[in-house]
């Protein structure tokens, strides 16, 4: 049926309702990828019951509370704790030793979502001793997920594998060490959030608002095109300290993009480079 509907969906269509959606609220999809944005608007389409993109053009103008849930269709908010263990396991023995070396240690974790590998990146910073100097910003374009990471209440029904990927990343206590747990949910302590901020930001159009020693975008780039990969690249480029790192998604890359001259390679495998800055 989406495919149904996919094939019925014309560009110029599109082009003219993200446009609309950008007038009238500021959000910039126009540089996503455009294969994934017609598939997440002919989801929305037959979910909400629109008989066609123009209806759903009208409604959104017409009425922004339906906006939050079309930017939740829109926008890609698939996490975990502990996502590709190997990753967390490399930021412990290539990252972590420089960025002890820093007095205060600032951290960008760009499309965190319902912010799960933000907690998790803090456990791994308590366990090296790091965590009492460190500042964790979690952003996303997405209110809706970032309400449900400052709660930092989530359900119980991945605690196995969670736990298991926490050993496999380099965890030295126990998960649970770091929540309460009702029948249903878990929610992390305090002493980890107090090192969070989460806010609201657009890497589409949003500028540069700090200087970081590690950011984190991670499977969110996939879903841009190749101009708009570039212009985060170049905001992240713009918001990194001296000797600070750059981590991606596994399917991600700066190999290709303007600044890649300006990184070299701490990892290849688990793609995490560190800026030449000096």
């Amino acid at each position: 049926m989406i495919q149904e509907a996919i094939s019925n969906i014309d560009e110029i269509q599109v082009k003219k309702l993200l446009q609309s959606v950008f007038e009238k609220y500021g959000y910039d999809f126009s540089d996503y990828s455009p294969a994934s944005i017609k598939r997440r608007i002919s989801r929305f389409l037959i979910n909400n019951k629109f008989q066609n993109i123009e209806e759903l053009e009208e409604a959104l103008i017409n009425n922004p509370l339906l906006l939050g849930n079309f930017i939740e269709e829109i926008t890609v908010n698939v996490t975990e704790m502990y996502r590709d263990p190997a990753f967390y396991k490399s930021l412990i023995q290539d990252v972590f030793p420089t960025l002890a070396l820093q007095p205060i240690i600032r951290i960008w974790h760009a499309g965190c979502s319902t912010g799960e590998e933000v907690f998790s990146l803090a456990i791994l910073l308590h366990e090296a001793g790091l965590l009492h100097k460190s500042l964790l910003y979690g952003t996303d374009l997405n209110q809706g997920v970032l309400h449900a990471a400052m709660k930092r209440t989530y359900s119980k029904s991945t605690l196995k594998t969670d736990s298991e990927n926490y050993i496999s990343s380099g965890g030295i206590q126990k998960l649970s060490d770091y929540y309460s747990e009702t029948e249903n949910t878990i929610k992390f302590h305090d002493f980890l959030s107090k090192h969070m901020v989460f806010s609201n930001h657009n890497l589409s159009i949003d500028q540069s608002f700090n200087e970081f020693n590690l950011i984190l975008c991670r499977n969110v780039l996939i879903y841009f095109n190749r101009n708009l990969q570039d212009k985060v690249f170049k905001l992240f480029t713009e918001s990194m300290a001296d000797k600070s790192f750059l981590a991606l998604g596994t399917k991600e890359t700066l190999e290709f993009s303007s600044v890649a001259e300006q990184f070299d390679i701490v990892n290849k495998n688990n793609r995490i480079w560190k800026v030449k800055k000096s």
